[in-house]
């Protein structure tokens, strides 16, 4: 399977990366841990593996928005938050967006608690819209019977001061605080 990612840069700590090229999933995962997308989140997204942690999921999740997995996302988002129009909701977004790269900038996991919690940023860029856009999230999951599911995330205020959350190194005054609706 292929995606296309059209010609446009995403900061990942102190590396610059151009996304110009097609990402075949055989090789690396569109998730941006590197690994190729065989051993890292393909097992979670076909349901042969559970993901182990908290973060692990959260990539898994990020990928099956790259490769409209509903599927994937429905069945990993937890059961009190499902709604009957999930699947349509989600499947609507898919021909819409366009997810350009995740970024995780810390994760609060302990083996023995049942929440944890990923604060990540996402790139994206909307059909028809000519700015990328970040999605700035710190999630909450919770795991069940050795399964984690997303509960639940808020948006961290960030300070003008404060370093990007894209991951630039850059102040968000001086990167991506124009690209905030």
């Amino acid at each position: 399977m292929t995606f296309i990612i059209p010609n446009r840069y995403f900061s990942d700590g102190d590396r610059r990366i151009k996304m110009d090229q097609d990402i075949t999933l055989s090789n690396l995962c569109p998730c941006n841990s590197q690994l190729p997308y065989s051993e890292c989140c393909e097992p979670y997204l076909l349901g042969t593996k559970n993901a182990p942690t908290a973060q692990a999921l959260m990539r898994s999740r990020y990928s099956a928005f790259v490769t409209h997995n509903a599927d994937h996302l429905i069945k990993t988002w937890h059961p009190s938050c499902r709604t009957p129009s999930l699947r349509d909701e989600l499947i609507a977004t898919f021909p819409n967006t366009q997810w350009l790269g995740l970024h995780i900038i810390s994760a609060q996991e302990n083996p023995r608690d049942n929440e944890a919690f990923v604060e990540f940023s996402a790139c994206f860029i909307e059909i028809n819209a000519d700015d990328k856009q970040y999605l700035h999230e710190r999630s909450r999951f919770l795991k069940i019977d050795d399964c984690w599911f997303y509960i639940d995330g808020v948006q961290p205020k960030v300070g003008r001061n404060d370093p990007c959350p894209c991951g630039s190194g850059r102040k968000y005054k001086k990167c991506c605080e124009h690209n905030r609706k």
